[in-house]
């Protein structure tokens, strides 16, 4: 069954509100509602405390989080599933998984381009410029790169990670 969620405007206009799935990397600690409030130099909300997440955006933007809503929208980036190993590649990071043997491997996003014939099969084919559509690469232990398809088990593990 599909869940929707509708909403009137200030004219009592009811309009159905699309849904949408966010992705962005953050930095977080686990804190307290009032530890956040005190080191923020605000006024301290009286009664009981609540656990939560203090939390500093990539534009260095701070603020807090409940526990439960902050558990439900992110995943540690040691602990990743493909989906947002994906993701993360989208916004340039590299990822591995933390089960693989080889030195130094991992994977990285390559966008849709073009490069230079580099045989006459191509030339004549393509012309001097050969476009092709956007891969994962994977830097190997060996130290070069090549294309990469993913296997189930790479598919189906929550053992991905960003690597700076």
């Amino acid at each position: 069954m599909v869940q929707r969620t509708v909403h009137k405007n200030k004219m009592g206009v009811s309009q159905e509100m699309p849904k949408y799935i966010g992705t962005k990397i953050i930095h977080a600690i686990a804190q307290s509602q009032q530890d956040f409030q005190r080191e923020q130099g605000k006024e301290v909300s009286v009664g009981e405390d609540q656990p939560g997440y203090y939390v500093v955006y990539e534009d260095g933007y701070k603020s807090w989080s409940p526990k439960d809503v902050f558990e439900k929208a992110y995943h540690q980036c040691n602990n990743m599933n493909f989906g947002l190993a994906i993701e993360a590649m989208k916004m340039g990071k590299k990822v591995c998984r933390t089960g693989w043997n080889g030195k130094g491997m991992w994977l990285y996003h390559v966008p849709a381009n073009s490069y230079a014939a580099q045989t006459e099969a191509a030339k004549k084919e393509f012309g001097e410029m050969v476009p092709y559509g956007a891969y994962i690469a994977m830097k190997t232990a060996q130290g070069n790169v090549v294309p990469w398809l993913a296997s189930q088990t790479d598919v189906l593990v929550d053992d991905w990670m960003i690597i700076e």
